[in-house]
């Protein structure tokens, strides 16, 4: 019988040298002794926290079935520290792969969700690149935003937005999530473009499960269609959830997050 985990360890570690240091705040549960299984890791999405509904369901999930678990906020998001408008995608990305190697796990399955699952992709690359001392055992991405910034954003930019970021180096727009706007840095944009990853074959080297809602406002289901086009090396498997929007946060899209979790342990 699996052993439930049920110890949570809280703390900050620093990412960065000199100006660039910024403390990042982390939740670590830890697995039982014997369980011999990946440790979730909760990749967040842009402006998205630790303590959203997904993330505190996948933790729950690892107390269930005794698996180790992690869940951090990147610079400038909830409670960690560091400015926002310096946030960038390798910024983020060097937070994951500092915030995974600091917690001793040798094999996690990474859970992305929104600009996290550009995040997953990216710490896949990274830590192969880099040799760093751990595995990916699996990838479940709810409605992956990969290349966003050019893909999405690039695209749609009004005049008015073109002209903000040659003058303020940012343009705002309105939150469907928040009474606070959207705020997009040039930096941010810049940096997407040398991130890409919807360039040339992904070879993630474990199975994909991607979850993506057809009336998803943000992220159209095109976008995980043409995510598909480049993993033709991976078992990948899509749920269009044909009600569901952006968020995935209904009860039966937690469950259908949750099956697909297991289904890789």
């Amino acid at each position: 019988m699996t052993q439930p985990a049920n110890i949570l360890t809280e703390q900050t570690i620093t990412v960065g040298e000199g100006s660039a240091a910024r403390p990042i705040s982390v939740i670590q549960r830890l697995g039982a002794p014997d369980a011999d299984k990946p440790v979730l890791v909760w990749l967040g999405g842009y402006r998205s926290d630790m303590s959203g509904t997904k993330a505190i369901e996948m933790d729950a999930l690892a107390a269930d079935q005794g698996l180790g678990a992690i869940r951090f906020d990147y610079s400038g998001h909830g409670v960690s520290g560091g400015d926002f408008a310096l946030g960038t995608i390798s910024r983020w990305t060097e937070e994951a792969l500092a915030v995974i190697s600091a917690s001793g796990a040798r094999r996690v399955l990474l859970i992305g969700s929104s600009m996290g699952g550009w995040i997953a992709l990216r710490v896949i690359q990274e830590a192969r690149r880099l040799g760093l001392g751990f595995t990916v055992a699996g990838l479940v991405l709810i409605a992956p935003a990969p290349d966003f910034t050019s893909e999405l954003i690039e695209p749609s930019l009004t005049e008015a937005e073109r002209r903000s970021l040659d003058e303020r180096g940012f343009f705002e727009e309105p939150s469907e999530y928040s009474p606070e706007p959207n705020i997009f840095t040039r930096a941010l944009i810049e940096d997407g473009r040398q991130n890409r990853v919807l360039t040339g074959l992904i070879e993630t080297g474990c199975p994909v499960h991607i979850l993506q809602g057809m009336k998803d406002p943000d992220v159209p289901h095109t976008h995980a269609l043409k995510l598909m086009e480049f993993l033709p090396l991976d078992d990948v498997v899509l749920t269009l959830v044909r009600d569901g929007d952006h968020r995935l946060s209904r009860p039966e899209d937690i469950a259908r997050m949750k099956a697909a979790i297991l289904s890789m342990l």
